[in-house]
């Protein structure tokens, strides 16, 4: 199914919109899970967890890069459980329930300034990546958005990994 297709079930509102995401990009999603995950049950979580906050936010957001998009949310979600548990081996956790219990109270946990810091960052990094040459970019993303292991990165693009790090 075309990503357009997949974005009008979402603004239509058809309960069949998570499962069209997922089939057409929960595989990647799932690569990228793991990779930042050792769990696999959490990282499965995750992935539903990325599915959902897809349906809360189409509408009124819509992505002009659906596979980007989901995979960001699918990174967010991972990287907010790293914390979490992160936080629970601290001896915490009890702010976490607490706002967990609010979540329906309280916004989406972005304010104004913070958005504003992540368009700045992305725009710094899209700079950056703008000066790189074609290769170079695509391992910068598989190392750092997918979290690809270096040696797997050395072995797709048939180089040393030590020229990836």
């Amino acid at each position: 199914m075309e990503d357009q297709a997949i974005l009008d079930l979402f603004w239509t509102r058809n309960p069949k919109a998570p499962e069209a995401l997922s089939g057409k990009y929960g595989t990647d999603c799932a690569r990228v899970a793991r990779a930042i995950l050792s769990n696999q049950q959490d990282a499965e979580e995750c992935v539903n967890d990325a599915l959902l906050s897809a349906w809360k936010s189409m509408p009124p957001h819509r992505p002009e890069q659906l596979r980007a998009f989901v995979l960001k949310l699918t990174r967010y979600a991972c990287l907010k459980r790293l914390r979490e548990q992160s936080a629970l081996k601290r001896g915490g956790g009890a702010v976490t329930l607490a706002y967990e219990e609010l979540s329906e109270c309280l916004s989406d946990g972005h304010e104004l300034s913070e958005r504003l810091e992540e368009q700045e960052l992305a725009s710094c990094i899209n700079a950056f990546l703008g000066t790189l040459p074609k290769q170079e970019r695509q391992v910068f993303v598989q190392r750092y958005f997918f979290f690809a292991p270096a040696a797997q990165i050395a072995d797709s693009f048939g180089f040393r990994e030590g020229k990836v790090r």
